[in-house]
């Protein structure tokens, strides 16, 4: 979708597009979570998937006759890399079930073991049929240009330290007041507690157009991440007290940042890509933040689950498990600001309206070859 931007929307409304649609996931994500803990209360989780199913049905349908048509592909001799597709699928299958699953399986277990074996030696095959094929899934020269590439690391950290508060502060809401940290609120009372924030994320996309349109994206995500990082910051004082309204303070400054953040990313590696990469290195920046929350899931369990108190006879995660989990998605959140402070942005691509890249330009036969 946000590729398609680069098509259809002209370039001096590009970058609060951008933004938008990229906060779009903060309103989706408001909707949701109350949605969907009604549902799990009344009815079974299993008929999420069923009204999800529903939903993809109908958002298809939508695209097909609402969305307009792109720029037409007029390369000659394009086809899809299906064998890439193939191995990047089960690579990222691989790592993201070995790590999302390590917890409970065992960090030593053969199964996480062999998982995460099996994904690097996937992944290493693939990197080398993507140098190699011609019309590649990822141009990984593409990918690995400096500016692209640490926007990518910079994705991964966010993706982490976004993560990490929707792990914890949902615990923190619904545990039993008796624990002196718990709030003891319901699955619905929590989803309704956590709405705001995602909805802060879209209030928050205009501004964060206008910041990348005055100092470029560069500045937006740098800036973005260290409001994510003052939010687990302000988070520390507010565990353990009697009211909700302290947690909610939290994920509406972080969630602010990751605004800032998610919008700015995008415009970054269009800005470094020629507009035939657009939707291949886009997809590829998703899948770092994805990288990066699965990451954080894995992270968090294990702090969660070392670090205990009993609650009539059930091992709950304890108060100060809770702080270092904050603490670390502060800590990642800062480290994401400084990559995000050194993406060397040349000057003609720091253009907060990315429209062409530096190397748009009509393929050579060179590159072509």
């Amino acid at each position: 979708g946000i590729s398609l931007l680069r098509d259809v929307v002209p370039k001096e409304k590009l970058g609060s597009s951008i933004a938008i649609m990229s906060a779009s996931m903060g309103v989706g994500g408001a909707l949701g979570l109350p949605f969907s803990a009604a549902i799990a209360e009344n009815t079974s989780w299993r008929v999420l998937f069923w009204v999800v199913a529903a939903l993809a049905l109908a958002v298809g349908t939508l695209i097909w006759f609402v969305v307009p048509v792109g720029r037409a592909n007029t390369a000659a001799g394009n086809s899809f890399d299906l064998l890439g597709a193939a191995g990047l699928g089960v690579g990222l299958v691989c790592l993201l079930l070995g790590v999302s699953k390590g917890a409970d399986w065992g960090w030593g277990s053969g199964t996480t073991l062999g998982l995460l074996g099996a994904s690097v030696v996937v992944l290493l095959a693939w990197g080398w049929w993507e140098l190699r094929t011609r019309e590649p899934l990822v141009d990984l020269r593409v990918t690995a240009r400096p500016q692209v590439l640490m926007t990518n690391i910079a994705s991964i950290l966010v993706g982490f330290s976004m993560y990490a508060q929707s792990l914890v502060v949902p615990q923190l809401l619904q545990l039993p007041e008796a624990t002196g940290y718990g709030l003891g609120q319901s699955m619905l009372a929590m989803g309704l507690w956590m709405a705001p924030a995602g909805l802060m994320m879209m209030v928050m996309s205009p501004i964060g157009a206008k910041v990348s349109a005055a100092r470029g994206p560069k500045v937006t995500l740098t800036i973005g991440a260290l409001i994510i990082s003052l939010g687990y910051g302000i988070s520390l004082p507010m565990i353990g007290t009697d009211s909700p309204l302290g947690l909610l303070a939290v994920t509406i400054v972080a969630n602010t940042g990751v605004g800032f953040a998610y919008g700015a990313m995008p415009a970054l590696i269009m800005s470094a890509v020629p507009q035939s990469e657009t939707a291949s290195a886009n997809s590829f920046n998703t899948l770092m933040r994805s990288i990066g929350s699965s990451v954080s899931a894995a992270v968090m369990a294990v702090v969660l689950a070392q670090m205990t108190t009993d609650f009539g006879g059930f091992a709950l995660p304890s108060e100060d498990g809770f702080r270092v989990a904050m603490l670390i998605g502060s800590g990642v959140a800062l480290v994401a600001a400084a990559v995000a402070f050194f993406i060397p942005v040349p000057k003609a691509a720091a253009d907060p309206e990315p429209g062409t890249a530096p190397d748009a330009a009509p393929e050579t036969a060179e590159a072509k070859a």
